[in-house]
């Protein structure tokens, strides 16, 4: 991962203590995202390729209308495939949806993929 901190010599007892600490918490984050963003990988795993690339369109803020216009299928089309979204990565709503994508690290170029 490389340096959290960096202590000049000599180092006193309360600096290295605090530096410690520092360096624990700042790994227990690292952890815990790692952890979020193989959960949400995981979960949008389950996803077939249009779904994932509607996900790609509705993480860009596109419209139901734009979306489909990308992807040559009807606003209807990708309505549906939002509601395939939501039932299978089990959330009730848009900013949940956002939430996943964003834990997931899903970049745009693993979305359309």
């Amino acid at each position: 991962m490389g340096a959290i901190d960096v202590l000049a010599k000599p180092v006193q007892p309360n600096e290295l203590a605090t530096s410690i600490e520092l360096a624990e918490s700042t790994l227990q984050r690292a952890s815990r995202r790692q952890d979020l963003a193989k959960r949400a990988e995981t979960r949008l795993q389950r996803l077939t390729r249009r779904e994932r690339e509607v996900l790609a369109g509705v993480a860009r803020g596109q419209t139901n209308k734009t979306i489909g216009v990308d992807l040559g299928i009807s606003p209807r089309t990708v309505e549906i495939h939002r509601a395939h979204l939501t039932e299978k990565l089990d959330v009730h709503n848009l900013s949940e949806l956002l939430r996943l994508v964003y834990e997931s690290e899903l970049g745009d170029d693993d979305a359309a993929a």
